[in-house]
């Protein structure tokens, strides 16, 4: 039977040089681009068949920053299949984001370097708003949207027909000094890019945990420093003009500058080709490119405990609640009136 693979924000960047790869891997997959905004939806599903003619391409307008939204979509993939073979959680934002010149500057010439540019770490801030949910909106779309997905899609994914696999686009900018569990949507800090993607790092632990007997496996994948629409509007586009020969001469002595999409999306088709059970679901899978440009695929274990994975996925199952009450009322009371 020909494999579902549905993929969150593959309109553009790692998630459409993802689908443009599996495509090439396995001509017969059924392709669902999971997408906020159907126009770019569309063009990318027009950009697969040119060079994908005939293939099973179809679109889901689906926003992971509105639980309604998710729920709404969700039926709509329960309509049109039986199972989803692979769930791939790629959508993400990074609003606002903001650079510390000093940082940069003083980091540009020393050891830091690689580092640096590599994790964003010391080197960006991000400005955060309230959802209509109530949840603060990057760690809504970036983690707990996508677990309401996972929720809705559970009959789905777990399947007695064999294994499926959620996959995680997560990066190396998660880091745990950046996650509070007491403050876990992040909304008292100005790190929550960071947050949200160690968020999400936790959570893949504790689906694991959960739901391995039932034939639902987690894993993550950090993509390298890849030059995507997120990451050109960190900095004005003369100054990447200005720094990327210079990037380009780190990666000479670095495997994390990946740069391209194509290349960002290595491990996430490596994830396409293995057999989850021989899965540590304690690494994060890592795109890295050499030098030469010549792509592979590494795994690195994580700097997390399980207990706070547990205590993590507790909370959010504590807040699905909430948020599933609250929506609830809104609704009877929209019919009341």
């Amino acid at each position: 039977m020909a494999k579902v693979v549905v993929v969150t924000g593959a309109n553009s960047g790692i998630g459409l040089a993802l689908c443009e790869r599996l495509l090439s891997d396995d001509a017969q997959i059924r392709l669902c681009l999971a997408c906020r905004n159907l126009e770019r939806a569309e063009a990318a599903r027009a950009v697969l068949l040119a060079s994908h003619p005939g293939s099973d391409v179809s679109l889901l307008n689906v926003d992971v920053g509105c639980v309604k939204s998710i729920v709404k979509a969700a039926e709509e993939l329960k309509r049109r299949y039986r199972r989803v073979d692979y769930l791939y959680l790629n959508a993400g934002i990074m609003p606002n984001p903001r650079v510390s010149f000093k940082a940069l500057f003083t980091g540009l010439f020393s050891r830091r370097a690689i580092s640096m540019f590599a994790t964003g770490e010391g080197l960006l801030t991000q400005e955060d708003r309230v959802t209509k949910d109530g949840l603060q909106e990057v760690f809504e779309t970036n983690v707990f949207g996508h677990f309401i997905l996972i929720k809705e899609l559970e009959s789905l994914l777990c399947n007695v027909e064999g294994p499926s696999q959620v996959i995680w686009t997560s990066s190396s900018n998660a880091r745990r000094s950046a996650f509070s569990l007491t403050d876990y949507q992040h909304s008292q800090g100005q790190e929550s890019y960071s947050s949200s993607k160690y968020a999400t790092d936790l959570l893949s632990v504790a689906l694991n945990k959960h739901f391995n007997k039932q034939g639902l496996y987690s894993s993550v994948i950090c993509p390298g420093l890849v030059m995507t629409n997120l990451t050109y509007g960190i900095l004005p586009s003369f100054f990447w003009s200005i720094i990327m020969p210079i990037m380009l001469l780190i990666r000479i002595f670095t495997n994390t500058f990946t740069l391209t999409p194509y290349n960002g999306a290595e491990a996430l088709l490596w994830l396409f080709r293995q057999k989850p059970e021989s899965l540590n679901p304690l690494a994060k899978y890592h795109s890295l490119t050499s030098g030469f440009g010549n792509s592979y695929v590494e795994p690195i274990k994580m700097d997390l405990d399980e207990d706070t994975s547990e205590n993590f996925y507790q909370k959010l199952l504590a807040l699905e609640q909430q948020v599933r009450e609250r929506m609830t009322r809104t609704e009877r009371k929209d019919h009341c009136q």
